[in-house]
């Protein structure tokens, strides 16, 4: 089991290389094996990671609704491990707009920085 910083600097590493499904799975990783007063936070993060991996992949209807249960999901969390939540809500709320635009999604370009306010 990772710490929470090794987790957030894992995942940050597989989102920068546009690999966000991956990212999902250290999150989903957390949120399952560490203690449950944290898993709101760590199952928020692993809905932003897949819906950015759907985005990415030309599911816009999926990817829109799982960054918006994501952010959803991460406005109840207080302890974020120095991650700005309340800038990835705004991420994910932009990218969701975009995607059901018809955006195509990049994902190592749109990948969120987890600790400096989603983009």
């Amino acid at each position: 089991m990772r710490t929470p910083a090794a987790t957030v600097e894992e995942a940050q590493r597989l989102l920068d290389a546009g690999m966000p499904f991956h990212a999902h799975e250290v999150f989903e990783d957390a949120w399952k094996s560490g203690p449950a007063a944290d898993a709101p936070l760590w199952r928020g993060l692993a809905q932003l990671a897949v819906g950015l991996t759907h985005a990415a992949r030309g599911n816009a209807v999926g990817g829109a609704r799982l960054l918006r249960r994501g952010a959803a999901q991460l406005s109840g969390v207080r302890e974020a491990y120095g991650m700005d939540l309340p800038g990835l809500a705004r991420w994910a709320g932009e990218l969701a707009r975009r995607v059901e635009g018809g955006a195509g999604v990049d994902a190592a370009v749109e990948a969120p920085r987890l600790r400096g306010g989603g983009l």
